[in-house]
Protein backbone atom coordinates (compact mmCIF):
# COMPACT_ATOMS: atom_id res chain seq x y z
CA UNK A 1 0.00 0.00 0.00
CA UNK A 2 2.95 2.39 0.99
CA UNK A 3 4.34 2.02 -2.69
CA UNK A 4 1.36 2.77 -4.55
CA UNK A 5 0.98 6.16 -2.27
CA UNK A 6 4.30 6.92 -3.07
CA UNK A 7 3.75 6.32 -6.47
CA UNK A 8 0.78 8.55 -6.85
CA UNK A 9 2.51 11.35 -5.32
CA UNK A 10 5.41 11.11 -7.49
CA UNK A 11 3.25 11.33 -10.24
CA UNK A 12 1.13 14.47 -9.00
CA UNK A 13 4.66 15.86 -8.35
CA UNK A 14 5.78 15.27 -12.00
CA UNK A 15 2.61 16.49 -13.35
CA UNK A 16 3.53 19.87 -11.77
CA UNK A 17 6.89 20.02 -12.38
CA UNK A 18 8.31 22.39 -15.51
CA UNK A 19 9.11 19.62 -17.62
CA UNK A 20 5.64 18.49 -17.98
CA UNK A 21 4.20 20.68 -21.34
CA UNK A 22 0.67 20.16 -20.06
CA UNK A 23 1.59 22.19 -16.56
CA UNK A 24 0.25 25.60 -17.54
CA UNK A 25 -2.92 23.85 -17.93
CA UNK A 26 -3.36 22.36 -14.47
CA UNK A 27 -4.01 18.59 -15.45
CA UNK A 28 -6.14 16.63 -13.26
CA UNK A 29 -4.77 13.33 -12.85
CA UNK A 30 -5.93 10.70 -10.66
CA UNK A 31 -3.14 7.69 -10.90
CA UNK A 32 -4.28 4.79 -8.63
CA UNK A 33 -3.69 0.56 -9.01
CA UNK A 34 -6.33 0.01 -11.58
CA UNK A 35 -7.57 3.46 -12.49
CA UNK A 36 -6.24 6.08 -13.93
CA UNK A 37 -7.63 9.48 -15.28
CA UNK A 38 -6.60 12.52 -16.95
CA UNK A 39 -7.99 15.94 -17.63
CA UNK A 40 -6.80 19.50 -19.25
CA UNK A 41 -8.74 21.92 -19.89
CA UNK A 42 -8.06 25.05 -22.51
CA UNK A 43 -5.08 23.04 -23.77
CA UNK A 44 -2.97 25.07 -26.40
CA UNK A 45 -1.02 24.31 -29.06
CA UNK A 46 1.14 21.51 -27.53
CA UNK A 47 3.28 18.96 -29.40
CA UNK A 48 5.18 16.42 -27.06
CA UNK A 49 4.57 13.11 -26.04
CA UNK A 50 3.60 12.51 -22.23
CA UNK A 51 4.33 9.21 -20.18
CA UNK A 52 2.68 7.86 -17.29
CA UNK A 53 3.36 4.64 -15.46
CA UNK A 54 -0.25 2.98 -14.38
CA UNK A 55 -0.29 -0.51 -11.95
CA UNK A 56 -3.07 -2.78 -13.73
CA UNK A 57 -3.63 -6.10 -11.98
CA UNK A 58 -5.78 -6.80 -14.81
CA UNK A 59 -5.21 -8.18 -18.17
CA UNK A 60 -7.60 -5.74 -19.81
CA UNK A 61 -8.83 -1.86 -18.92
CA UNK A 62 -11.11 -0.64 -20.45
CA UNK A 63 -10.64 2.97 -22.17
CA UNK A 64 -13.30 5.95 -21.64
CA UNK A 65 -12.43 8.81 -24.14
CA UNK A 66 -13.86 12.30 -23.40
CA UNK A 67 -11.32 14.61 -25.44
CA UNK A 68 -12.43 18.05 -27.27
CA UNK A 69 -9.87 18.87 -30.01
CA UNK A 70 -10.31 22.39 -31.54
CA UNK A 71 -7.08 21.85 -33.24
CA UNK A 72 -4.40 19.07 -33.91
CA UNK A 73 -5.23 15.86 -32.71
CA UNK A 74 -4.48 13.83 -29.06
CA UNK A 75 -3.20 10.05 -29.62
CA UNK A 76 -3.69 7.73 -26.43
CA UNK A 77 -0.67 4.55 -26.71
CA UNK A 78 -0.97 1.85 -23.73
CA UNK A 79 1.71 -0.70 -23.31
CA UNK A 80 1.27 -3.63 -21.28
CA UNK A 81 4.00 -4.73 -18.68
CA UNK A 82 5.71 -6.49 -21.54
CA UNK A 83 5.94 -3.52 -23.31
CA UNK A 84 3.10 -4.68 -26.27
CA UNK A 85 1.24 -1.69 -27.69
CA UNK A 86 -2.41 -3.39 -26.06
CA UNK A 87 -4.29 -0.11 -27.21
CA UNK A 88 -3.64 2.92 -29.93
CA UNK A 89 -6.02 5.55 -31.09
CA UNK A 90 -6.51 9.14 -31.05
CA UNK A 91 -8.81 10.75 -28.34
CA UNK A 92 -12.45 11.55 -29.48
CA UNK A 93 -15.25 13.20 -27.63
CA UNK A 94 -17.11 10.19 -26.67
CA UNK A 95 -16.03 6.16 -27.37
CA UNK A 96 -15.52 3.21 -24.23
CA UNK A 97 -14.10 0.26 -25.55
CA UNK A 98 -11.24 -2.06 -23.79
CA UNK A 99 -8.24 -2.53 -24.85
CA UNK A 100 -6.30 -5.77 -26.16
CA UNK A 101 -5.19 -8.31 -23.31
CA UNK A 102 -2.04 -7.79 -22.13
CA UNK A 103 0.18 -8.72 -19.09
CA UNK A 104 -0.67 -7.25 -15.45
CA UNK A 105 1.83 -4.80 -14.00
CA UNK A 106 3.22 -1.74 -14.69
CA UNK A 107 1.52 -0.25 -17.83
CA UNK A 108 2.88 2.62 -20.00
CA UNK A 109 0.23 5.18 -20.91
CA UNK A 110 1.82 7.41 -23.62
CA UNK A 111 0.04 10.68 -24.40
CA UNK A 112 1.21 11.96 -28.00
CA UNK A 113 -0.27 15.34 -28.67
CA UNK A 114 0.19 16.76 -32.44
CA UNK A 115 -0.45 20.54 -32.04
CA UNK A 116 -3.41 19.69 -29.76
CA UNK A 117 -5.74 22.10 -28.55
CA UNK A 118 -8.77 21.09 -26.73
CA UNK A 119 -9.75 19.87 -23.34
CA UNK A 120 -8.03 16.36 -22.92
CA UNK A 121 -10.43 14.02 -20.54
CA UNK A 122 -9.92 9.97 -20.66
CA UNK A 123 -9.98 7.38 -18.28
CA UNK A 124 -8.36 3.56 -17.84
CA UNK A 125 -10.04 1.30 -15.34
CA UNK A 126 -9.34 -2.39 -14.97
CA UNK A 127 -12.57 -4.12 -15.41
Amino acid sequence: MRSSTMAALLALICIACGDNPLAPFQPQLSNEIDSFELQATDVASVTSTVRYDWANTGTLANVDHSTVTTQGQARLVVRDAGGAIVYDKVLTPSLNEATQPGLPGTWMVDLIMTDYSGTLNFRLQKP
